[in-house]
């Protein structure tokens, strides 16, 4: 028995705001809003940081750089958690975070921004993989449930609001205050969890396999996704060979960075790790193209045009805490009704995406396509880490992190691919509505996996 057992087993009585457990909950959810906040907040604060770093030709290379750190830390992270623990991590990554934020409040040229985005980057994805590490050591897996809720519905108000506020902080104050502003409340969310650090057990190296090459496949996954995704938003002959490099490069890696079998949708843990990869990317892979249906397609106003995706974050967040509060229905069951509940929103989005539909569809279906993700994302996680091994955990949070940003890339790719072959941003009906078609059936076919699943086995 090893000693994450250990607390499992002695902890029927731990609850989510309970005497033991209180600094702990309190400080994941401050970091991970605290993520939220900056990672919604960038893209309102960017063209005003950009031209006063003139930096507009570098548009969206803060976002790449930040995605290229995230796919190496989310993998390193997951390596030190099992091989050190996961405090070491929550205690390096929220300080690399910090510094990012730091640097990127007081950076004179656009080479330093972009350093303090790799440092964001790597803060933010080793975060979360040792946040996913420390819910599985800390909680009762019947309040796990609950804890992924709680984490869910911590993107709720930065989603609500944090594009708002940061524009409010960005004309009143300058952009710098966007990152400097989050800086206390960073250093808040780690002192909250120190106390839960200095009681974490060691972890069981003879638990936690070798994995050689991982170094190396998180560096060839962290050029491939961003290439992908570069590729993706700028559709052109030579982005299409940056893209087909990307693949050649991270097909390899994910034989490293993925259980064996996971593409083929094995039984058992690779189905499940498969299934978080396809709820992105038919979530996002649609969510990108719906402000440009609305505003294009309807003559919605950026400002209305967003408004779907606020309502589909406060479905996600009900969602996610409804399943919470009820951890006797098997994930399973969930995890094939919330596909089934997305893949039906999804295709109900064709008729947004039609010149006679109404745009107001739009907010009542992307609400039921939240409450889908809310269903199925959280559990996803918990069994993940119900069936991992506990000196495995890192290895899985990071493959589930892995899963989500290949399969959003690829598909939110796909989406940009259809776009410019069958129609442009000025009409976009011609390819929206073969996008919804096909990410609703990348949600169906998740459905379909899990369709003989009645209980916890996979």
């Amino acid at each position: 028995m090893t000693s994450s057992e250990t607390v499992d087993q002695s902890a029927p009585r731990v609850h989510l705001w309970g005497p033991s457990t209180r600094a702990t909950t309190f400080g994941i959810l401050l970091l991970v809003t605290i993520g939220a906040f900056e990672h919604l907040g960038v893209s309102t604060a960017l063209p005003r940081m950009l031209a006063e770093l003139e930096g507009q030709h570098l548009y969206s290379w803060p976002f790449t750089a930040f995605l290229s750190a995230n796919v190496v830390a989310t993998v390193v992270s997951g390596w030190v958690c099992d091989r050190i623990g996961a405090r070491a991590v929550l205690m390096v990554a929220p300080a690399l975070f910090l510094l990012g934020l730091l640097v990127a409040g007081t950076a004179e040229s656009m080479p330093v921004l972009l350093a303090a985005r790799v440092l964001q980057g790597l803060g933010l994805g080793g975060e979360v993989v040792a946040i996913y590490v420390l819910v599985a050591l800390v909680y009762p897996e019947r309040v796990r449930p609950a804890a992924f809720g709680l984490l869910a519905a911590a993107w709720v108000v930065p989603s609500i609001v944090g594009p708002t506020l940061a524009g409010i902080v960005t004309e009143r104050f300058g952009w710098r205050w966007v990152f400097l502003g989050l800086a206390p409340l960073a250093v808040l969310g780690v002192v909250l969890l120190i106390p839960s650090l200095r009681g974490l057990p060691k972890p069981d190296k003879s638990d936690s396999p070798m994995r050689k090459g991982l170094p190396l496949a998180a560096l060839a996954a962290a050029i491939g996704i961003p290439a992908i995704s570069w590729a993706a938003q700028h559709p052109s002959i030579a982005t299409l060979w940056l893209g087909l490099g990307g693949l050649a490069l991270l097909i390899p890696a994910l034989r490293t960075l993925l259980p064996r079998g996971t593409l083929r949708g094995r039984p058992g843990l690779p189905k499940v790790i498969l299934a978080r990869g396809l709820f992105a990317g038919a979530f996002f892979g649609v969510e990108a193209f719906v402000p440009l249906t609305l505003t294009s397609v309807h003559g919605l106003s950026p400002a209305l045009a967003g408004l779907p995706l606020t309502v589909g974050a406060l479905g996600w967040s009900f969602a996610s805490a409804w399943q919470g509060r009820r951890p006797d229905i098997p994930r399973t069951t969930l995890i094939r009704v919330g596909f089934a509940i997305l893949a039906a929103g999804l295709a109900a989005m064709v008729f947004v995406a039609v010149p006679w539909g109404s745009p107001w569809v739009a907010a009542v279906v992307w609400t039921v396509c939240g409450a889908g993700m809310g269903l199925g994302f959280p559990s996803i996680n918990v069994l993940a880490l119900g069936l991992s091994p506990a000196g495995e955990r890192g290895f899985t949070s990071s493959a589930l992190q892995v899963s989500d940003t290949l399969f959003s890339a690829t598909l939110v790719g796909l989406g940009g691919v259809l776009l410019a072959a069958l129609a442009s941003a000025a009409a976009p009906t011609g390819a929206v509505v073969p996008i919804d078609l096909v990410m609703a059936a990348v949600a169906l076919l998740g459905a379909v996996a899990f369709r003989r699943s009645t209980d916890d086995r996979v």
